[in-house]
């Protein structure tokens, strides 16, 4: 089940290198804008990945979703503050959010089972 986290990984990776490739400075400046958004600000750290995870699951993007998972397993957070934050996006976005929460659920296994 760690290849998804592979998979996600590895495809996320290449295809950022190919897009920043294309020197294009208005995609640059919206990554830069991105990475420096999840920086320790006002908000710590934790909150800021939680924030962005419901945003995401709201808005019903897997590869965020994902990605803010990634961020969250790796920052310490637990499974049960992920799900809260999750059930609060399911609250928000409605039922359509269900199949993101799903995905969701299988690709925080699959970060747990990483380092079993």
């Amino acid at each position: 089940m760690a290849d998804i986290v592979k998979e996600f990984d590895d495809y996320r990776s290449k295809m950022n290198d190919k897009i920043l490739a294309d020197n294009n400075k208005i995609i640059k400046r919206i990554f830069n804008l991105d990475t420096n958004a999840y920086t320790k600000g006002a908000l710590d750290l934790k909150t800021k990945e939680l924030l962005g995870l419901v945003a995401s699951a709201v808005l019903r993007c897997d590869d965020c979703v994902k990605y803010h998972l990634e961020t969250s397993y790796k920052l310490g957070l637990t499974k049960e503050e992920v799900v809260e934050a999750l059930s609060i996006a399911t609250l928000v976005g409605g039922t359509i959010v269900i199949p993101h929460l799903r995905r969701a659920y299988e690709f925080w296994d699959a970060l747990e089972s990483q380092n079993k």
